[in-house]
């Protein structure tokens, strides 16, 4: 038997065995090395499909928090214009009570002055009438103490007065 030239008979006893090899090989293992194959390419192509469905919905979802994010901070820029056009309100409504009350806090402070300053006055008044009239009560007993005195006093007024 010669390994380079193989005859006739060995040839055709590889190629029965061959066969029939090929004829186990495929009624055992091909079968379900197929049927496996198909399970996994169909799961494989199943679960690229749900990577697909999910590779969309998170599209959608992301579309959606990018919009409800745009929402909220139109509405987040409404509360602030809103906040701020109120705090210029109430500061203005603060300003203008503060200018109110401090008016009439000067008006009323200028009342009390003037009462106080004709109270004053008036106290001036009665003072300089009281030490008037009590000058004039020393001067005149002074005066009328003596008879002489009196009598020419007297005499003054009367010359003082002229009748008609």
């Amino acid at each position: 038997m010669n390994i380079v030239t193989p005859e006739f008979g060995l040839i055709f006893w590889q190629v029965v065995i061959f066969g029939i090899v090929l004829l186990l090989l495929r009624s055992f293992a091909w079968k379900p090395i197929l049927s496996s194959l198909k399970e996994r390419e169909s799961s494989i192509e199943g679960a690229l499909r749900m990577a697909d469905q999910a590779k969309l919905e998170m599209q959608e979802l992301k579309a959606g928090n990018e919009k409800l994010l745009a929402e909220a901070r139109l509405e987040r820029d409404r509360i602030m214009k809103e906040a701020t056009a109120m705090s210029n309100q109430l500061l203005e409504q603060a300003k203008d009570k503060a200018n109110e009350e401090g008016t009439r806090l000067i008006a009323q402070a200028r009342e009390a002055i003037q009462n106080e300053k004709n109270a004053a006055l008036a106290e001036v008044k009665n003072t300089a009438a009281q030490l008037s009239i009590d000058i004039a009560e020393r001067i005149l007993r002074r005066e009328l103490t003596d008879q002489p005195a009196q009598q020419q006093l007297v005499d003054s007024y009367l010359k003082e007065v002229k009748l008609n």
